[in-house]
């Protein structure tokens, strides 16, 4: 079995065949590859189509369980998983066709722990054919880093769907993921990126990101929208242990470091601009941003630069770093924008 592919799912019937057909044009023998589809008890029709591809096709498996989140629904796959390599999948996205062999193909003659590939935004027109495929020697532009050099190299992203994972790897770090909170993916690919050993990229053009406004991180109910704020929140308290994690005698190591204290007061910048458009008290923001303060992250001194610049992020930060201009400026933000909706 030479890959497992995860695919947890809440009500995605509109989008869970594409996804899957994609993965039946793969030019892989059903015996190399399994897909386990975790639906993660769906109101609509999810589980039926599921349960029809399983019947179909032998590499295909589906797990029905309570729902827990797409946390607990991708350890659940996982735990079962069997392939050699590991590949989170969201039910919403699309994999290019004839792509996963490559890559598979370059893991392990590499004996990577993981790679990394490109991924393309998509709205609403389909994008089935790799952009680079036939003419890519992927063998020739590797370069296997370890992961701390990986990320004091690259800025990388906090989704899961961009790379493949050794299974024995994942299984020996004893990483995954968070349940019941958000950033869940981004915690655990930085985690995951801190131990690699052996971490390459190609620039093959591979993976379908499904731009969606009903997706999780666009749900504007207020207790999911305040929910993703506090669990912003927990990701910055988690990367200041993860920081800490990283030897100090590591020739990259301050590079990393600038790259992941970025990345942890990132997600404080976020969790204000959500403030700005949530209906949590601003008395609470004292006390938050104390609790920053601790681990050093905020004020926002490490944000801007390489990875997030530009003016509107400058004002922002501009506000931000000064408390008393905090709340007014939320203050009038919410009257504005509650004025507008």
């Amino acid at each position: 079995m030479r890959l497992s592919i995860i695919i947890p799912c809440y009500n995605m019937e509109l989008y869970l065949q594409e996804c899957v057909d994609s993965l039946l044009l793969q030019n892989l023998d059903s015996s190399e590859y399994e897909v386990i589809i975790v639906n993660d008890e769906s109101k609509d029709g999810t589980l039926q189509i599921a349960q029809d591809y399983e019947t179909k096709y032998p590499q295909i498996k589906v797990v029905d369980k309570k729902n827990g989140g797409v946390g607990a629904a991708r350890n659940s796959g996982y735990d079962l998983a069997t392939g050699k390599y590991v590949y989170f999948l969201d039910p919403d996205d699309y994999v290019a066709q004839n792509t996963l062999p490559k890559l598979l193909d370059v893991c392990s003659g590499n004996d990577l722990d993981i790679l990394t590939f490109v991924s393309k935004s998509v709205v609403s027109r389909p994008y089935p054919y790799s952009n680079n495929i036939d003419y890519l020697d992927i063998n020739n532009e590797i370069e296997i880093k370890d992961g701390i050099t990986y990320i004091a190299d690259k800025k990388h992203k906090n989704e899961i769907w961009w790379y493949l994972i050794k299974r024995d790897f994942i299984k020996n770090t004893g990483i995954r993921f968070i349940e019941g909170k958000w950033m869940e993916d981004a915690i655990l690919t930085s985690e995951l990126f801190c131990q690699a050993k052996r971490i390459a990229h190609t620039t093959l053009d591979v993976h379908r990101y499904r731009i969606l406004p009903t997706s999780a991180m666009r749900n504007k109910s207020p207790e999911h929208y305040n929910k993703v704020i506090y669990d912003n929140a927990n990701a910055a308290h988690v990367f200041d242990k993860l920081i800490a994690t990283i030897p100090s005698n590591h020739p990259n190591a301050a590079a990393c470091i600038k790259r992941l204290k970025t990345r942890q007061q990132s997600f404080v910048f976020f969790l204000m601009v959500r403030l700005m458009k949530s209906d949590i008290s601003v008395s609470e923001i004292p006390a938050m941003l104390s609790d920053f303060e601790k681990i050093d992250a905020y004020p926002l001194k490490k944000f801007i630069g390489e990875d997030y610049h530009g003016i509107g992020y400058s004002c922002l930060v501009f506000v931000f770093n000064r408390k008393p201009l905090i709340n007014p400026f939320i203050k009038m933000f919410r009257s504005f924008y509650t004025l507008t909706q």
